[in-house]
């Protein structure tokens, strides 16, 4: 060991006994269980994120989500309404 050169790190070549490397796959790679089915996992940035949201929602939507998202939007502004104290009256004839 001399006084200019540095220790070089010790090289372990580990490989796991039940490890099949004709997949492919990173053994020890974590991710989420559904990632390969998203498209919004991989996108970088948020206008990406949301325009891939967008596509995703407008591709496999079905008739039930639409509504449901219609009246989770309904109700959340209602709420927010009614926290403002904003008169409802106005809407009568």
């Amino acid at each position: 060991m001399g006084i200019l050169s540095r220790r070089k790190n010790k090289k372990y070549d580990y490989q796991p006994r039940y490890y099949n490397n004709e997949t492919g796959d990173k053994p020890f790679q974590i991710k989420h269980k559904f990632d390969d089915h998203r498209t919004t996992v991989s996108t970088v940035g948020l206008k990406g994120k949301f325009n891939n949201a967008m596509n995703d929602l407008k591709q496999g939507s079905d008739a039930v989500v639409k509504k449901r998202i219609y009246i989770i939007i309904a109700i959340l502004v209602l709420v927010f309404l009614w926290l403002i104290d904003f008169d409802l009256s106005i809407f009568r004839f």
